[in-house]
């Protein structure tokens, strides 16, 4: 048997629930529908941080935030941290990274040995938080109810432009994978094609948006009055400017909609991806796996984007499809950070390849139909809107999320899927909830914790007021370009470079 290629195509923001492949009734996303229709279902996957970068951090390495100081968006991803680029390429695969991936710091390739764009969002220390003035918003770059305000239609917005580029340049990448096969010189790859959609702003395509109507379009199922709110979620919506911006009716279905124009615009990404490896012959020798780094609320329980915890912040969509991969649906709970040892497993390495320890296990027995004793996902949010770590811990049915200077929350999911109803001081979960506490204290020490992200954060902003002072060598990734060597240059013989560059060639297939 072969070994398998792996192409992760990763969403940004985008909640399983506003997918057709995981129930929403309007949602039109046939490419993910199809993927799950022939392959596994995850329907209790989360990120391990519920936001961009800590999240796709996680990814990367298979350790917990905690463990490699990626508290935040400005966090640096160290250059000494293995990631699974550097365990494929040692088990003889090609790795790409095509798209967003938030990389904080010099290393912005992490040993992707190609990396075909920028990044959309900045590479440097600016975005760091201040969690001794927690209070204090930023409005350069925190997210905030003019977003919501905003939504809509448009031919095109920075957005648009970046993910269209990241298309196109997965599938030459793929193409070219093609072309190598052809010419006998192939090796199996892995290519991460992370788009930036459906985050916000949310505003679409108009032949996306014009896939809805508003009166199909759902509202959100679960608001609390402010006063009922948890500490942490009023903070949040303080922090987001929801708890004293009001948004019309309308203008939260707008915000939905065009949120759901999005998702069919990702998702005819993943139309494009998986049709360049049937363009390539590779389709059927390739597991496909769709991911993304966090949800998004949406207006459930007042709250939008992401920060927190609850379901659609949290949960992720995780769908693979490929050889050996059963068709069905997976309800023990994981996360991101399974992915490394999955991609392992999958590649044909074990756990003594890994140089630093792996937090998560292999999703393959799932992935195959096997049963799997493990039914856990860990989760840690360091980042701004909170002055103490938030922890959480999916055990089963059961949610409990913790801070330090907040009540504890525990969520029965099977019977309260909205989270309606924090059952912590309830007799009938009482010993549940007791030991969810001591697991956390016995895990987690929060004021360590929390003394190592101020730390950071101090040494960071001290960072980035040094490099702002003068002039010096951005981070931001510029892809390497020779238009000397493109396409047909007089050097060149004409007839060469035209057979080279046909796929499949002239009277044969690739």
């Amino acid at each position: 048997m072969k070994t398998p290629n792996i192409v992760v195509i990763m969403a940004d923001q985008l909640a399983p629930h506003f997918t057709g492949a995981y129930g929403h009734k309007v949602a039109k996303t046939p490419h993910m529908d199809a993927l799950a229709a022939r392959g596994m279902r995850f329907d209790a996957a989360y990120c391990n941080s519920p936001l961009c970068a800590p999240s796709r951090f996680a990814f990367m390495s298979g350790q917990l935030i905690s463990r490699i100081a990626a508290y935040d968006n400005a966090s640096e991803f160290r250059a000494s941290v293995p990631t699974f680029a550097h365990y494929l390429q040692a088990l003889g695969y090609r790795t790409c990274l095509s798209g967003k991936m938030h990389f904080v710091g010099p290393d912005q390739k992490h040993r992707f040995q190609d990396r075909v764009t920028t990044d959309i969002y900045p590479s440097d220390f600016a975005w760091t938080p201040d969690w001794e003035a927690a209070d204090e918003r930023i409005d350069k770059w925190y997210h905030n109810m003019q977003t919501v305000k905003e939504s809509g239609v448009a031919v095109a917005t920075f957005q648009t432009d970046y993910d269209d580029e990241v298309e196109f340049a997965a599938r030459r990448w793929l193409i070219y994978r093609g072309r190598d096969a052809g010419a006998g010189q192939g090796q199996p790859f892995c290519l991460v094609a992370s788009f930036i959609h459906p985050h916000d702003p949310y505003v679409a395509k108009p032949e996306f948006w014009d896939l809805y109507s508003d009166d199909e379009i759902d509202m959100p199922e679960f608001v609390p009055p402010l006063e009922e709110q948890d500490p942490f979620s009023r903070r949040v919506m303080d922090g987001i400017e929801a708890s004293y911006v009001p948004l019309t009716e309308e203008e939260v279905r707008r915000a939905r909609r065009a949120y759901l124009a999005n998702v069919s615009y990702f998702d005819s990404k993943v139309g494009a991806m998986v049709k360049a490896l049937d363009d390539i012959g590779q389709l059927d020798n390739t597991i496909v796996i769709v991911t993304a780094d966090h949800g998004d609320m949406l207006g459930e329980r007042g709250l939008w984007y992401k920060m927190n915890f609850f379901e659609h912040s949290a949960r992720v969509p995780l769908i693979m499809a490929g050889p050996g991969v059963q068709q069905g649906t997976a309800v023990n709970a994981c996360s991101l950070l399974d992915l490394v040892p999955t991609f392992i497993e999958i590649a044909g390495g074990d756990a003594s390849i890994f140089g630093e320890p792996v937090d998560g296990r292999s999703l393959m027995p799932l992935a195959r139909g096997d049963a799997d004793p493990e039914d856990v996902a860990i989760g840690e949010y360091c980042a701004e809107m909170t002055p103490y770590p938030v922890i959480m811990i999916r055990r089963g049915a059961l949610k409990y999320i913790h801070c330090d200077i907040d009540p504890p929350q525990l969520y029965d999911l099977d019977a309260d899927p909205l989270e309606r109803r924090n059952v912590v001081g309830d007799l009938t979960y009482h010993n549940a909830a007791q030991a969810f506490a001591a697991e956390v204290a016995e895990r987690w020490d929060g004021e360590a914790l929390r003394h190592a992200v101020i730390a950071t954060q101090k040494s960071r902003r001290a960072l980035h007021a040094a490099m702002g002072a003068g002039s010096g060598e951005h981070w931001d990734y510029n892809p390497p370009s020779d238009a000397s060597q493109q396409y047909v240059r007089n050097h060149m013989d004409w007839t060469v470079a035209a057979a080279k560059y046909r796929y499949p060639p002239e009277g044969g297939q690739g």
